[in-house]
C-alpha cells in the first residue's frame, strides 16, 4: 500500500506566510507543529496554532532588536529597494550548474572527463531562483526517509524499471520505496554490511568515516548510518537518472562526483574505509591511477572493499557474460597494484574482497626498492582542487601525531594533525578554545531555533567549517553535517574534520556546489561573506544557497555587521524571511547573526505559486 502524503495542490499559503504574522520565534514553533504533521502544510498549522496557543517567549537571553551603530542608520530602505529575483523557468527545477548535462556533452569522454565539474562562464550563469517541482512536499523525517521518498520531489521512474530485479527502488503510488537492495546485495544492505563486519571493525567505532565510490542510490551509506558510520557517497550525473538526487532526498550524505582526471576533493588520510560495489570503475587501468587516489584518501590502517567483478571470476564469469581471461587479467592487475600500495588482503569470500592499508611506512619496507613505486614529491597531499590525478603514491606522514581514537571519543579528542603540529599556528589549546566557542554558539542557536535537535533537520551544510566545531557541537544521531572547507580558507582543516569522525569536502563558493537543488534542510555560514569579500559576487553565493536549500529550510549566517547588512539587503528580494540577532555576548559585539527561512513556493507551468 502506498503511503499517503497529506499533500494538497490547492494550498494557498505556506507556514512561512504565517511567520510574517506571528514573528520569527512563533515561526519556529509552527515548524515544530508542521514537522509532526508530516508535510509542512500552512493551513493545517494555523489550525494547530489556534488550538494550542504558541508561547513565543523562547529567546529570553537574545535581543532581536540589534544595535548595530551608525552602519544601519545610513541605509534608507525606502530609497534603496532590494533587487527582486524572479523564478527560473520550471525546466531548471533540478539544475546542477557545474554538472549540466548539455554542457557535459561538449567535453571529452576519455577518462570520464565529461562527467567532472565544468562550471558555466559568467555570461551563462542564472540569476534567478530555482523553483521546486509542482507538488513538492517536505521529505519524511529520518529514519522514515531512508526508505520512502515522495514521488513529487524526484519524479523519475527509469531506475524502477532498469533496476527492478536488483531491489534498488520501487514505485508505490505517491512515493518511492527503497528496500535496501543493491546489485551486489540482493538480500539487503544490512546483511551485506554484516558480512563486511565479520572482517572490518565496524561495531566498535574504529571505522567511522567511509567513502562509497559509484554509490547508486546510496543504500550502503544509508544503512551504515544506523551503525554510527557516516559515508560520503558519490556518483556521476549520468544515464542512471537521479541516483544522487534520490540519495539526498533519502537524507543520506552524497555529492555528484566521479573518478576521472582530477583528484577527489577530500583530504589525504581522511577515510577509515572505502567501498566499491560494482561501481564500474576500471581499477586496474592507467597503471592503477584510481586505486592510487583511493590510497591517498585512505588513512593508515584503513580498509578497501571491492565487491563484484572481477572478484571470484572463476565462479561468476558466465553469469557476468565476460571472458574469463579478461576477468583474470583484471584481478591480476588489481592484486599487483594493491601489493605496490602496501595493502594486505584480509578476506576474499564470494564476490567480496577486503584489503587493509598498512599502518605505517615501516610495514612497507619491501616497496622502497621497487622501481615501480613512484612516490609523490609534493609536500602537500591535500592540494587537490582541480588538480590532475597523479600516478604517484602519497607517502605516509613523516610525523604520525598520535593514535586516532575510536568514535565517539575522537569527536573531542585532540586530532593527530593538531598534536603533531601539522597545521601552522594551531595548538591543542587553541583547538580546544575553538571547540568550547562552538558549544557556546550552538547553545545560543538552540534558543533561537528550538528545532535544531528535534529531527526536523536531517542534513545540514556548514559552508565555512573551520575545525568542524559547529558540527561537533550539534552532533546527533538525527542529523549529519556536510563540513565545507573553502579553498580560500586561511588554514586547511579538512583533515582535522575527518579525524574528528565527521565528513566534509573542499569547495570554492565562487562556483556552484556539486549537488542537486533542495538538498539541505539547514545551511550555516560563519564568516563566509567576510572571507569572500571582493573575491566574487555575494549575490551569486546567496543564489547558490537558495538553490541547495529546501523550501521551508532554515539559514544561520554569522558574520561582521557590515557583511550581514549587505546580505540582508540582497535576500530581501529572494523570498526569504529574515531576522537579525545580536551575538550571544550582547549588542556591543560587532559580530551579528542573520536567521532566515526560505518560503515555500513551487513551479507552476511557466510561473510559480506559493
Amino acid at each position: 500500500m502506498a503511503l499517503k502524503s497529506n499533500s494538497s495542490d490547492g494550498r494557498t499559503r505556506s507556514s512561512i506566510q504565517i511567520f510574517i504574522v506571528v514573528g520569527l520565534c512563533c515561526f519556529f514553533y509552527i515548524l515544530g507543529a508542521w514537522q509532526r504533521s508530516g508535510f509542512g502544510k500552512g493551513d493545517s498549522i494555523a489550525l494547530e496554532i489556534s488550538k494550542s496557543g504558541a508561547d513565543c517567549n523562547i529567546v529570553p537571553s537574545l535581543n532581536f532588536e540589534t544595535h548595530h551603530g551608525g552602519e544601519v542608520e545610513s541605509i534608507n530602505e525606502s530609497e534603496s529597494k532590494p533587487k527582486v529575483f524572479e523564478p527560473c523557468h520550471p525546466r531548471y527545477t533540478d539544475y546542477t550548474p557545474c554538472q549540466d548535462q548539455r554542457r557535459a556533452m561538449t567535453f571529452p569522454r576519455e577518462s570520464m572527463n565529461y562527467r567532472e565539474r565544468h562550471c558555466p562562464p559568467e555570461e551563462e550563469k542564472l540569476h534567478c531562483l530555482i523553483p521546486a517541482p509542482k507538488g513538492y512536499v517536505t521529505p519524511f523525517p529520518w529514519p522514515k526517509s531512508r526508505d520512502y521518498v515522495p514521488y513529487a520531489n524526484a519524479p523519475y521512474k527509469s531506475l524502477t524499471v532498469e533496476k527492478a530485479i536488483q531491489n534498488w527502488i520501487q514505485y508505490e503510488g505517491n512515493v518511492f520505496r527503497f528496500p535496501g537492495g543493491g546489485t551486489q546485495f540482493p538480500q539487503g544492505a544490512d546483511k551485506y554490511i554484516d558480512q563486511l563486519a565479520s572482517v572490518i571493525p565496524i561495531k566498535n567505532g574504529t571505522v567511522r568515516t567511509a567513502l562509497d565510490t559509484g554509490c547508486g542510490v546510496a543504500s550502503w551509506g544509508a544503512y551504515l548510518w544506523s551503525r554510527n558510520v557516516i559515508a560520503m557517497s558519490f556518483a556521476p550525473r549520468d544515464s542512471h537518472e537521479a541516483q544522487v538526487q534520490f540519495a539526498l532526498e533519502r537524507g543520506v550524505p552524497a555529492v555528484i562526483g566521479v573518478l576521472g582526471t582530477i583528484k577527489m576533493p577530500y583530504a589525504s588520510r581522511a577515510f577509515d574505509m572505502a567501498h566499491c560495489s560494482r561501481c564500474l570503475i576500471p581499477w586496474g587501468a592507467n597503471d592503477g591511477r584510481y586505486m592510487i587516489e583511493v590510497d591517498r584518501v585512505l588513512r593508515p590502517g584503513g580498509y578497501w572493499v571491492l565487491s563484484g567483478p572481477p572478484i571470484n571470476w572463476k565462479t561468476n564469469y558466465k553469469a557476468w557474460q565476460r571472458p574469463k581471461e579478461e576477468l583474470q587479467e583484471e584481478q591480476r592487475k588489481i592484486e599487483e597494484i594493491a601489493n605496490l600500495l602496501c595493502w594486505e588482503k584480509k578476506s576474499e569470500k564470494g564476490e567480496i574482497a577486503v584489503w587493509q592499508k598498512k599502518v605505517n611506512d615501516e610495514s612497507c619496507r619491501a616497496r622502497r626498492d621497487d622501481s615501480r613505486a613512484n612516490f609523490c614529491k609534493s609536500s602537500d597531499a591535500d592540494d587537490v582542487w582541480y588538480k590532475k590525478m597523479e600516478g604517484c603514491i602519497t607517502p605516509y606522514p613523516e610525523v604520525a601525531g598520535g593514535e586516532l581514537k575510536a568514535f565517539p571519543e575522537r569527536l573531542y579528542a585532540i586530532p593527530p594533525r593538531i598534536s603533531s603540529g601539522s597545521i601552522p599556528g594551531v595548538s591543542a589549546e587553541s583547538y580546544q578554545e575553538d571547540s568550547n566557542k562552538w558549544k557556546k554558539h550552538v547553545n545560543a542557536y538552540k534558543k533561537i531555533n528550538r528545532l535544531l535537535d528535534s529531527g526536523r533537520y536531517r542534513n545540514i551544510m556548514d559552508m565555512n567549517a573551520g575545525f568542524g566545531g559547529f558540527a561537533a557541537a550539534i552532533q546527533s544521531s538525527k542529523l549529519w553535517v556536510m563540513n565545507v572547507v573553502p579553498t580560500l580558507a586561511d588554514k586547511n582543516t579538512l583533515g582535522v574534520i575527518y579525524e574528528r569522525g565527521l565528513i566534509g569536502i573542499y569547495h570554492d563558493w565562487c562556483e556552484a556546489f556539486s549537488t542537486y537543488p533542495r538538498t539541505y534542510d539547514l545551511i550555516h555560514a560563519d564568516g563566509l561573506f567576510s572571507l569572500y569579500k571582493d573575491k566574487c559576487n555575494i549575490e551569486e553565493i546567496l543564489l547558490e544557497m537558495d538553490r541547495i536549500l529546501r523550501p521551508e529550510g532554515a539559514i544561520i549566517i554569522r558574520d561582521e555587521v557590515d557583511e550581514i547588512i549587505k546580505v540582508k539587503k540582497i535576500v530581501g528580494g529572494m523570498r526569504w524571511d529574515t531576522k537579525m540577532v545580536d551575538h550571544e555576548d550582547g549588542p556591543l559585539v560587532p559580530e551579528k547573526i542573520l536567521v532566515a527561512v526560505k518560503q515555500y513556493w513551487v513551479a507552476s507551468g511557466n510561473s510559480t505559486s506559493s
